[in-house]
Parts: structure tokens; C-alpha cells; sequence
């Protein structure tokens, strides 16, 4: 029999009287990568909560198993010191300390109460080989390195807590290919090393990449665990449990959806560092959209497709931009993001957190917001009634999961947040949506519903496009991609052409362009 190092029994978890958990039971083997499956708010986060102490024992009924004990964590802390680390998808790092502070902070290593900087240097150098970073500087400040770099150096972090079992709550999410292959990896060689890895993710090529088994949670309860070697792994098979059916198309058809004139276009655009006078980010940009137009900005990270985004809406990026913006055929002045929304342009970011919502707000706030002034107020007066009809039709048009529209949408699951943002510019009634990676960590359902929402915003006349690093989603939505590169378009691609291979060609042919 083998030995479970982790079980969870019959675990029960409410908020506000909703059943967020209900009799959730699940096995982890010493030694294997579990992966944890399910659609935004199925509760899998919440269970690495509970795990976790994030939500102390007295909060749930159940019981935890670790190591053959039943715990009753109050804190984090309290789990730490059993060797279980949780890493949130929000990297916990402090931005203006160094690598080696970050890796041990709170867990500060000590001689007679004084921190023993020697000895954090050399622990974080040490730590810093295992992931794959033994050449970086533990002295510069975290910040200063990518994404990629600062997921390492959490897993470093627990490393130095001598995490038996690490969780990790969509590692991947913020990362590009290469990346995501290196930290995949590095799960790999740390299982060979005996460490057991609970992984969250959306990415199911990934899980089927790493996993040694896959639990599949559903509106709060599991509903099977698939084995490696004796199961079905394929993604098919793993999105049929998590949604309760087959999916067989997983970009709904645009039909009935003519395209007419041009009613978006940039011409010669350019911008500049906003902290580099110097340095050009984005060169002679000239793109244009038409109406009932899914248009996709494919590229390698760093490329400047949310630059140019984002210069666009209101100057939100950049300086020294120059550049014209044609809306309607009519040359339009977008200075400030009140500009673009009076304008009719809308842009939902890639980080919904920093940008796109305020957390602590309930859903209706952050739904209304941007359209307050506009579309709910008469002389200054917010006209509740209408606004509360608006929002109702709102949550139900794209499927928010609430029990009402009073709730913090920091409470909210990813995908429904995403959501939320959707509908928050989508009351603004734009003609020309600008979608920044739209399902970034959100599930294959959540996807779907938010690509019918997609088609709909192209059915009714309006200009979309699509920024995305995931290319079978551009090829899958969109009716003409322009290729970015270095800051430049490098090509256009339409219909059938849009193809990872062609994109790929595109970028290659721009680079050796470059070097000529």
C-alpha cells in the first residue's frame, strides 16, 4: 500500500452560508506531483486554504492528515513548521528588498538575535543553484528581474523552509513558454530530489506534462482522481470532469457576423520609454479594424503589444508618443483615459488586479464604474434603480457566479473577476474593445463563455481585438492577426493563414530582416 504523506476528509467550507466545499476528500502519495483541476470557483484555492491555515482549523469541519497526524493549523506559520509551503499566483515578494532578504523573510537566519548576513548570503546562493539561478546576485533588488526570475526565487524561498510538500496555485499563469518549461522542469527535479508538489493550473498540457495524478474538483465537491499509466490524460478526457461533458469545440463559431467598414485604425504610431527618452518601443505602427472584426496582436513577450495597447488608451504608457487614432473614420484626440471612454474605445488590461478592478469594492461597483457618469447619473445623481437593473442583466448576460452583486469581487474566483472586468467596459458601450490576454489563468469553461461574449461584441457591429501570448487562442478567435516584433509590425496574416507555424515565419523573417 502506498504511503499517503497528505489526506483530506470529508472537508466542509462555508462563506456567508454558501457551500464553497462540500465533503471534499483527497489522497496525496509521498514523493508524487498531484494536480489539482476544476473551473474557476470549483474551490480549489479555497482547499489550499484550508490546507495551508490561510483559513484556520474551527473555520471548516474535516480533518487533515499530514504525515500520519491529524492537524489543526491556525496559521501559516503553524503549517510551515510541519514542512507544507503554499506559493499564491500572486508572488508574495517584497519589490524593493533583495533576492536574498526575500528569500528569507520571516525566516531570518540569526546569530544571538542579529541577522547573520553571511550566512543569508551564502544560504540564498545555495538555495538560488537548486532552482537553476546560482549565477544571479542576491544582493540586487527583486524588482529588477522578470516574472520568471521571481517565481524561481519563491520556490527558493520555501526551499529554505524545508518544504516537504509544496503547493503551487498557478505557477505558470504570468509566464511565458520558455519560462514555463524551466519551472516545470525544475518540479520535475525536485520530485526526483522527494519532494511531493500539489500544482494548480488552468494549463492542461502542463499538468498532463508534470502530473503523476490529477484530482478533479467540481462546484465544490471531487469528483475523481486520474492516475498516470492507468487513466485517460489526454485534455479532452480532463476537461470532460471538470465540466461534467464533452467540449468538443472550445472556440464557438462566429456566424452570421458580416463585416463592414473600417471604424478603427492608428496610423504612424510611436512611442518612447517612459522612464528612457531614448529608446523606441514601438515604430510606424499602423493597424486598422472593422466592424464585426476580431482582430489578434500575436508576438513574443516584450514584443510591445501591450505597449502599444496601452499608449493608445489614453496614453496610459509611454512618452513622446506621436502618432493619429481614426474612430468612425474621424481623427480623435485620446489624451487621458476619460478621452478614450468618451471616444467609445475600451481596453480591459492583462493584470485585472492592479488595473482592471478595485478589490475591496462589491461586484455592482466595479461593474458601473466606468459608465457612472455617463449612463447612471442625471445632474451628479447616481440613479440606483437603473444601475442595479443594469447590472442584474449583466451578471446573468455572462454568467457571473454570485449570490449577489454586494459582494467584494475580491472574493471572486479569477475567471469571474475577468468577467466583471468584461462587463465593466462593456456598459460603457464601446465600438472598439481592446482585450489584454481576456483568460489568462482562468479555466476552459470560463474560456468559452468568454469567447461567446467575444462573438456577441462582433455580432452587434463592434471592432475587437485581441491581444493574446497563447497562439491557438489567436488562431482560434481571431479573422486577421498582425504580427508584432521588436516593437514593429513585423506581418499581417488573415483566415486561414493564421497559423503557429506562419506567426512563428513572420517573427524569424522580422528578426533576420534586423540583421541585414
Amino acid at each position: 500500500m502506498a504511503e499517503y504523506i497528505l489526506e483530506m476528509n470529508h472537508i466542509v467550507k462555508e462563506f456567508s452560508g454558501v457551500r464553497a466545499l462540500d465533503d471534499v476528500n483527497f489522497k496525496v502519495k509521498k514523493g508524487e506531483i498531484m494536480a489539482i483541476c476544476g473551473e474557476n470557483g470549483a474551490g480549489k484555492s479555497t482547499l489550499m486554504n484550508v490546507l495551508s491555515g490561510v483559513y484556520p482549523h474551527g473555520t471548516y469541519s474535516g480533518d487533515i492528515v499530514y504525515k500520519g497526524e491529524v492537524c489543526s493549523f491556525k496559521s501559516i506559520r503553524d503549517s510551515e513548521k510541519k514542512g507544507i509551503v503554499i506559493i499564491h499566483q500572486e508572488l508574495a515578494l517584497s519589490p524593493y528588498l533583495s533576492v536574498a532578504e526575500n528569500i528569507f523573510l520571516g525566516n531570518e537566519r540569526k546569530k544571538n538575535g542579529i541577522i547573520d548576513w553571511g550566512e543569508t548570503q551564502r544560504e540564498a546562493h545555495a538555495l538560488l543553484q537548486r532552482v537553476g539561478m546560482g549565477g544571479e546576485n542576491v544582493n540586487v533588488p527583486v524588482n529588477t528581474l522578470g516574472v520568471g526570475k521571481q517565481q524561481l526565487i519563491e520556490i527558493a524561498k520555501a526551499l529554505g523552509k524545508k518544504a516537504d510538500l509544496l503547493i503551487l496555485d498557478e505557477p505558470t499563469a504570468a509566464l511565458n513558454d520558455r519560462e514555463s518549461k524551466q519551472l516545470l522542469d525544475l518540479i520535475l527535479q525536485l520530485k526526483e530530489q522527494g519532494m511531493t508538489c500539489i500544482i494548480i493550473s488552468h494549463k492542461l498540457n502542463e499538468i498532463s506534462y508534470v502530473a503523476d495524478s490529477i484530482t478533479i474538483i467540481r462546484d465544490g465537491h471531487t469528483i475523481e482522481t486520474l492516475q498516470k499509466g492507468d487513466d485517460d490524460f489526454t485534455e479532452e478526457r480532463i476537461i470532460k470532469g471538470m465540466v461534467g461533458r464533452e467540449l468538443t469545440n472550445r472556440y464557438p463559431k462566429r456566424e452570421n457576423c458580416p463585416i463592414g467598414d473600417t471604424i478603427f485604425e492608428i496610423k504612424n504610431w510611436n512611442v518612447y520609454h517612459p522612464d528612457d527618452s531614448n529608446r523606441q518601443m514601438l515604430k510606424d505602427i499602423n493597424i486598422h479594424v472593422r466592424a464585426g472584426e476580431v482582430v489578434g496582436l500575436a508576438g513574443l513577450m516584450g514584443a510591445g503589444r501591450t505597449e502599444l495597447a496601452m499608449s493608445i488608451f489614453g496614453h496610459s504608457y509611454g512618452q513622446k508618443i506621436s502618432g493619429d487614432v481614426y474612430i468612425n473614420g474621424k481623427k480623435v484626440k485620446i489624451n487621458t483615459v476619460q478621452d478614450a471612454i468618451h471616444q467609445k474605445l475600451a481596453y480591459v488590461s492583462e493584470d485585472r488586479k492592479t488595473y482592471g478592478l478595485i478589490l475591496i469594492d462589491s461586484i455592482k461597483f466595479n461593474m458601473t464604474i466606468a459608465a457612472l457618469r455617463k449612463f447612471f447619473s442625471k445632474k451628479g445623481v447616481v440613479d440606483q434603480q437603473s444601475e442595479a437593473v443594469k447590472v442584474e442583466e449583466f451578471r446573468h448576460l455572462i454568467n457571473v457566479k454570485t449570490n449577489t452583486v454586494d459582494q467584494a469581487v475580491g472574493s471572486l474566483s479569477g475567471g469571474n473577476q475577468q468577467k466583471v472586468v468584461l462587463a465593466k467596459w462593456m456598459l460603457t458601450q464601446p465600438d472598439v474593445l481592446i482585450l489584454d490576454e481576456p483568460t489568462r489563468g482562468i479555466d476552459v469553461g470560463a474560456k468559452y463563455e468568454i469567447y461567446t461574449v467575444i462573438n456577441e461584441l462582433a455580432r452587434s457591429g463592434k471592432a475587437v481585438i485581441i491581444i493574446s501570448s497563447e497562439m491557438p487562442e489567436i488562431i482560434g478567435t481571431c479573422d486577421r492577426t498582425y504580427v508584432l516584433n521588436e516593437g514593429e509590425i513585423a506581418g499581417e496574416l488573415s483566415g486561414d493563414e493564421i497559423t503557429q507555424e506562419a506567426i512563428m515565419g513572420v517573427i524569424m523573417a522580422h528578426n533576420r530582416k534586423g540583421e541585414l
